[in-house]
C-alpha cells in the first residue's frame, strides 16, 4: 500500500523501527486537526471580549422650535412713473439706478406750450374780472333807479342776472387758470416716493403721451427698500398645526411668539436678518395648498433687494425637547435609528422622528424616552448591532458652546 510504503521511507530516512515511523506520520497528518477541534472547543468569552461603547441619557432642554419656509423679497412700495401730460421730453434728470427722494425731478417735458396756455388763462381772468366789474356797477346804478322808479323789475332782473352771469365767467377762467398752471406744473415729473428707481424707459427727444394705465407712456419704476417684505408660502398643513397649537391649554398665559421671524439669503449659513410676520392671507389657494404670509424687516444698509430668494423661519414655540449628537444616529432604508442599551447591556434600536438642528445637537421629536442610554460612541464597531451585549463607558452630551 502506498501508506505503508511511506512509512517505510520514513523509516529508512531517520533509522527509526517501522512501529515509530508510522507514529510520526501519522502525527504530521492529523495535528491541524487537532488543533482546530481545540479552538472550536474554547469558550466563545475567551475568543473575543464585549465590545466597547459610550453611553449617555439624552440632553433635555428647553429649545425654541423653528418652522422654515421658502420665499423671496418684495418692496413694501412700487410705483410707476408716468407723465400727467403729453409733450415732448426734454430732459431726464437723473442716472439708471440712483436712490431718489419723494419730490426730486426726474424728468422734463418741453414747458413753452404749456406757459402759453398760462399766460392766455390769465387774460381770460382779467377780462373776466372787468366784466365783473361792470356788471357790479351796471346793477348798483339800476338799483338807484329803480328805487326812484325810473327803472323797471323787468330791467333791474336782467342787470342782476348779468351779475351772475359775471361772476360765474370769473370763476371759470380762475379755474381755467389753475389748470393752465398745473399742466405747467406737470411738465416736471417727480419721484411720487422715495427709493431706487428703474433705469429710463424713454430717452430724451421723444415725444410722450399721458392717459390712463395702459395708454400713458411708462418712464421708469421706483421701489422702496428699507424696510422691505419679505412673501412666503406656508402649508395648509403646517397652517392648521400652529392654529391648532396656538388655540391649546396653556398657551393664553404664554407670551405671543406667532409673529417672530428670522431670514437668510441664498449664499448665508447664519440666519441673520430679523423681523415679524404682519400678514397671513385669508385663504388658502386650492391649487397648491398653500397660504400667502408676509414678514416686515429693516433694511439700513440696503444690502436686501426685492426679488431675491431666501428661507424664513417663525417660531413656533418653546417647549422641552430631547436632544443627541448626530454621531448617534444611524440610518436603514426606511428610517433613522438610535441605538440604546439596555439595563442587561443588549444593544437595542430604536426609530426615531428627528427635528432640526439646536446648539449643535439633533432634536429627537418621538422614539426616545429621558432615561434610555443612548449609545454616543463607538457605533463604529461593526460588532455593535441589535442584539449583542456591550460593555459602556459613561459619556455626556453637551449643547455646542458659541
Amino acid at each position: 500500500m502506498k501508506v505503508f510504503d511511506g512509512c517505510k521511507r520514513e523509516q529508512r530516512r531517520a533509522g527509526l523501527r517501522p512501529g515509530a515511523a508510522i507514529g510520526a506520520f501519522l502525527w504530521k497528518a492529523l495535528a491541524p486537526v487537532a488543533l482546530l477541534a481545540a479552538a472550536f472547543s474554547m469558550p466563545a468569552a475567551a475568543q473575543m471580549p464585549p465590545p466597547v461603547v459610550i453611553t449617555s441619557k439624552p440632553l433635555s432642554h428647553q429649545v425654541q422650535r423653528w418652522e422654515e419656509f421658502s420665499g423671496h423679497f418684495e418692496a413694501v412700495k412700487q410705483v410707476e412713473v408716468r407723465s400727467r401730460v403729453s409733450g415732448l421730453l426734454e430732459k431726464i434728470c437723473f442716472a439708471d439706478g440712483d436712490l431718489v427722494k419723494q419730490g426730486d425731478v426726474l424728468f422734463e417735458i418741453e414747458p413753452k406750450p404749456f406757459q402759453i396756455a398760462v399766460d392766455g388763462a390769465k387774460a381770460d381772468v382779467e377780462r373776466a374780472r372787468a366784466q365783473l366789474i361792470i356788471a357790479e356797477r351796471d346793477f348798483q346804478r339800476g338799483q338807484t333807479l329803480a328805487t326812484d322808479k325810473f327803472m323797471s323789475t323787468r330791467d333791474i332782473d336782467q342787470r342782476r342776472l348779468a351779475l351772475d352771469v359775471a361772476k360765474a365767467q370769473f370763476a371759470a377762467a380762475g379755474a381755467a387758470l389753475e389748470n393752465a398752471e398745473l399742466n405747467l406744473e406737470w411738465t416736471r415729473v417727480r419721484a411720487p416716493i422715495s427709493g431706487r428707481v428703474s433705469d429710463r424707459r424713454v430717452d430724451a427727444g421723444n415725444f410722450i403721451t399721458q392717459g390712463g394705465q395702459m395708454t400713458s407712456t411708462l418712464l421708469t419704476t421706483i421701489v422702496t427698500l428699507d424696510p422691505i417684505h419679505f412673501v412666503f408660502e406656508e402649508s395648509e398643513f403646517d397652517y392648521l398645526r400652529g392654529k391648532r397649537r396656538a388655540a391649546g391649554p396653556g398657551n393664553a398665559e404664554r407670551a405671543p411668539v406667532a409673529n417672530i421671524a428670522r431670514i437668510r439669503l441664498a449664499d448665508e449659513t447664519e440666519w441673520s436678518h430679523q423681523g415679524a410676520v404682519n400678514f397671513m392671507d385669508n385663504q388658502v389657494n386650492q391649487r397648491s395648498g398653500t397660504i400667502r404670509g408676509r414678514v416686515v424687516l429693516p433694511n439700513p444698509g440696503l444690502m436686501l433687494t426685492p426679488g431675491v430668494f431666501g428661507h424664513v423661519q417663525l417660531l413656533s414655540d418653546d417647549r422641552p425637547a430631547l436632544l443627541v449628537p448626530d454621531v448617534a444616529i444611524v440610518s436603514d432604508q426606511t428610517s433613522k435609528l438610535v441605538m440604546v442599551v439596555g439595563p442587561d447591556r443588549t444593544v437595542a434600536a430604536r426609530a426615531v422622528k428627528l427635528g432640526p438642528i439646536f446648539g449643535g445637537l439633533r432634536i429627537v421629536e418621538s422614539g426616545l424616552a429621558d432615561t434610555d442610554e443612548v449609545i454616543v460612541g463607538g457605533l463604529a464597531n461593526p460588532m455593535v448591532r441589535p442584539g449583542v451585549k456591550v460593555e459602556t463607558r459613561p459619556g455626556e452630551i453637551h449643547l455646542a458652546s458659541n
